[in-house]
């Protein structure tokens, strides 16, 4: 039976975490005292410095001698049964497809384990759920972020052939080599491919960036070269896209690439809101914008490389844009609001063109997600720790109390400063749910039911029952993941979806996870 005493505890771990997250949101959207370039800066420190040593401080101190095995066998077994349900729906049902299953795969079950998990669980049932986060936390590091980062490039990867090589050529393809700068296909840089064929008539790729495919009228034109993130996958935010207004009307400028998928999203939605971007769009005198006010009406036509300038004026808000797209067909197109349906349809029938064979794409995927992961923090991190773990549990080594302090040091505000850095992120969005009222009550659905649903039934398979029943449960109620948002952001697949699910989950996580912490104790 759950006591005034348990409650009060819960309250006391969890009430200081808003409380950092609720005066940074307050210290963005009220009180304006930081700008969008110093919350990227705080954020910076975060993402390179406080989560990665406070994964490190909990994966140390956990003994990997002593795995729960039932439990972890649990979590992996629920992962992997909703893995292959999607797998299914998107393989034998007309709805499903890959973007999806990539989606709702994170929305299901990859929950906030490190930020919110241990302290939560720790209130609730006691020191010994520590260990079984801090397993969680290493399993979701090591390999369920990687499969999810494996998913996405194996998906930008699909339509960068797609958009390089449409119909049957690409099945040719023989040999696919990537060169060195490239990190990610994840669309933040513009790529080309070169191509040579032997006597077989087998393709040779070979992936490169591409300097000359940027627009003549564009940030080159102006002397601003955009600079790409020299991290990878950690940062929650960076600086956002300020609109700027044009008359009686508010314009809005969006640069995407049809062919990688990222910013998609932005484009599809024609809202005059702040984008997230990688570099500064605006950081020019007077604020202009990078290519000038866009003309009026909608049109689709041609440039001198195989990018598309694209305009649009929205009837029903007044919105105004422009944006450059992937190669298009020859003739020119007028549109308003249609257009956005043909560019879907043209996207739709370069899905069932051939693809090269298996190992082809295997290695080309396996070579970028290694770069990517190689320049993560919090892989070397969770690496390290875990290294040490080993060593000392195996010959009972103790940490030099020099190393240790220096270590705690930074750990100890880890957790505030990731609670704090999420609440700026969150004074800087436009708006809480950024997907629209039914797919964030769907997404919340997936993320406080099924995923609970699906890791009791696995729990229950396997044989746990009592306090790490309830542990496994509550813990699969946890809030949205910080990870799949920044590669949904990233690889511009559903970030709003994502993004939803991180704030509006931080904001109702409490009440929801005390409501199965009183059912449980029931």
């Amino acid at each position: 039976m759950i006591t005034v005493e348990d409650f009060y505890k819960v309250m006391c771990a969890m009430v200081p975490l808003y409380f950092a997250m609720l005066v940074a949101y307050s210290s963005v959207k009220w009180w304006k005292i930081f700008t969008a370039e110093q919350c990227a800066g705080i954020n910076r420190f975060v993402a390179v410095f406080a989560v990665p040593i406070l994964s490190f401080h909990f994966i140390s101190q956990n003994n990997p001698f002593e795995m729960d095995t039932k439990f972890i066998l649990a979590d992996t077994i629920s992962k992997v049964f909703v893995l292959l349900l999607l797998s299914v729906w998107a393989v034998f049902f007309s709805g499903g497809r890959l973007d999806w299953v990539i989606t709702l795969f994170s929305l299901a079950t990859l929950p906030n384990t490190l930020v919110m998990g241990i302290p939560l669980l720790n209130a609730m049932y006691g020191d010994f759920t520590q260990p079984l986060m801090v397993q969680l936390v290493v399993l979701q590091c090591i390999v369920w972020y990687t499969l999810l980062l494996f998913l996405f490039e194996y998906r930008a990867a699909t339509l960068l052939i797609q958009n390089q090589f449409p119909g049957s050529t690409a099945a040719a393809i023989a040999k696919i080599e990537v060169d060195a700068d490239i990190i990610s296909l994840d669309g933040r840089d513009k790529l080309l491919t070169e191509t040579d064929i032997d006597t077989r008539g087998q393709i040779r790729v070979r992936i490169c960036r591409s300097t000359s495919s940027a627009p003549s009228s564009g940030l080159s034109s102006i002397g601003i070269t955009p600079r790409a993130s020299n991290l990878s996958n950690v940062e929650i935010f960076s600086i956002n896209t300020p609109t700027q207004p044009h008359g009686p009307h508010r314009s809005t400028d969006v640069s995407f690439d049809l062919g990688s998928g990222y910013g998609s999203s932005d484009a599809y939605s024609l809202q005059p809101t702040p984008r997230a971007s990688n570099f500064n769009e605006m950081d020019m005198a007077g604020n202009t914008p990078m290519w000038g006010r866009s003309p009026v009406g909608g049109r689709i036509f041609r440039q001198g490389s195989p990018v598309v300038k694209m305009a649009w004026e929205s009837p029903e808000n007044g919105v105004e844009g422009q944006g450059y797209k992937a190669e298009l067909p020859e003739k020119e197109i007028s549109f308003r609001d249609s257009s956005i349906t043909a560019m879907g349809e043209e996207v739709e029938a370069k899905r069932s063109q051939e693809m090269p064979k298996a190992f082809v794409m295997i290695k080309l995927i396996l070579t970028v997600v290694t770069r990517k992961l190689s320049r993560n923090p919090n892989t070397y991190s969770s690496a390290l720790a875990l290294l040490w773990s080993l060593v000392s549990f195996k010959w009972k080594v103790e940490m030099p109390s020099l190393v240790k302090e220096s270590i705690k040091i930074i750990s100890d505000a880890g957790l505030g400063m990731a609670m704090f850095s999420l609440g700026l992120f969150m004074g800087l969005q436009p708006k809480m749910i950024g997907c629209g009222g039914k797919r964030a009550a769907l997404g919340m659905g997936i993320r406080f039911l099924f995923g609970p649903i699906a890791m009791s039934a696995a729990s229950l398979a396997v044989g746990l029952r009592g306090v790490r029943l309830h542990t496994a449960i509550v813990q699969a109620a946890l809030p949205q993941g910080i990870v799949p948002f920044v590669f949904a952001r990233e690889y511009g697949l559903h970030p709003d979806i994502l993004s939803t699910g991180v704030i509006f989950g931080m904001l109702v996580s409490l009440p929801i996870t005390l409501i199965y912490y009183i059912l449980l104790g029931l």
